[in-house]
């Protein structure tokens, strides 16, 4: 049967010289769905998006876009791309690159939809050269969704976002992702990946060591997470067994540890007056960490 994949890696390689960027790549990236593709510097998300794009050819095993190579227009015209560094001309105003961007594709947004999808109301006279760079990034995403992909690139989006303007951002991927489209997420807030992923990929040294839902990268890690209002002092806890490390934030603490069951009984037997006790396992970042730490 014929992958439904919008994005295939098959065996993916690829090398700059002495250096295995990129080893074995297997991986598939669904309609309606948001996969985070994560990873410390250096361990291959930009390769592997620049193999997706057509940008470079993989030395071995195959990537295909929509079934296609990345090279074809066809397939390539279904695609929207916000990488990190966009080189869009100074002078130009945003109406005009939105108006310019559009012409390429045969059904684009309407200009407002554009604006509203990007927050970029009250921009549209201003020259692209003269915004700030959270506002310069707001209008790459708009050139990123104004041709209605079904597969959407995004490489760190939010950097440089007020929370407002994130806010809007993961709205508006959100109601992409519902309306079919496919999104790769590159990005170092692994917050934002563990609030709009679908499935998770962490790359290290080219090759994928942890994959699935959020949920399931979570558990490949057993610390958990601790939260309580004490005035306990947090240098005693982090002292006990098994607590990896204590902090306080305001009146609360937050205690990270392998096993929550005896340090919780130990914070009651010091502090009878504890309350508002909270045990969560450890999100996306300590799961990260931990998986990145142990694949080095």
């Amino acid at each position: 049967m014929k992958s439904l994949a919008v994005l295939e890696f098959a065996a993916a390689s690829k090398r700059y010289g002495a250096t295995l960027a990129l080893d074995a790549l297997d991986l598939a990236v669904q309609p309606g769905k948001l996969l985070a593709l994560l990873g410390p510097n250096g361990a291959g998300k930009t390769t592997a998006i620049a193999l997706a794009l057509g940008l470079f050819e993989p030395d071995a095993g195959s990537v295909c876009l929509f079934g296609q190579s990345p090279h074809l227009l066809t397939a390539r015209r279904h695609i929207g791309v916000m990488l990190q560094s966009a080189g869009l001309p100074d002078t130009l105003k945003v109406r005009e690159l939105l108006a310019q961007t559009c012409a390429a594709y045969a059904q684009p947004l309407a200009l407002d939809e554009c604006v509203r999808m990007a927050g970029l109301e009250g921009l549209l006279e201003r020259r692209y050269g003269k915004l700030s760079g959270g506002q310069q990034r707001r209008v790459q995403f708009a050139l990123a969704i104004c041709g209605r992909p079904r597969l959407l690139f995004l490489d760190e989006p939010t950097v440089g976002l007020d929370i407002e303007a994130r806010s809007i951002l993961w709205q508006t991927i959100r109601a992409l992702v519902a309306a079919g489209s496919a999104v790769v997420l590159t990005t170092h807030y692994l917050e934002e990946a563990e609030a709009l992923a679908d499935c998770v990929a962490v790359l290290a040294h080219g090759r994928i060591v942890a994959q699935g839902s959020v949920a399931q990268v979570r558990a490949r890690v057993a610390q958990k997470r601790i939260r309580c209002i004490s005035t306990l002092d947090v240098a005693v806890i982090a002292a006990w067994p098994q607590v990896r490390s204590a902090a306080r934030d305001g009146e609360r603490i937050e205690i990270v540890t392998d096993v929550a069951e005896p340090v919780v009984r130990e914070l009651f037997v010091a502090d009878p007056a504890l309350h508002e006790l909270e045990v969560q396992r450890a999100g996306l970042a300590e799961a990260f960490v931990e998986i990145t730490r142990a694949a080095a």
